[in-house]
């Protein structure tokens, strides 16, 4: 059973993260040739406050601009 995990910084809308998951799983599905359904994508979303850029968080980052 394929398992993939995706990180990614929070605040892209629901249906996007749809699609990822969705491409995801065919492109796992075409290239190693498995069922759809034994395909697992798991998306962490991360917090702009817990994601750093150059010793800084991007929260600090974004509202320092």
């Amino acid at each position: 059973m394929p398992i993939v995990n995706v990180n990614m910084m929070e605040g892209r809308p629901k249906e996007k993260i749809e699609k990822v998951i969705a491409e995801i799983t065919e492109t796992i599905t075409s290239t190693l040739e498995v069922p759809k359904e034994s395909v697992r994508v798991i998306v962490t979303e991360i917090p702009k406050s817990h994601w750093g850029i150059a010793g800084e968080s991007v929260e600090k980052r974004n509202a320092s601009k």
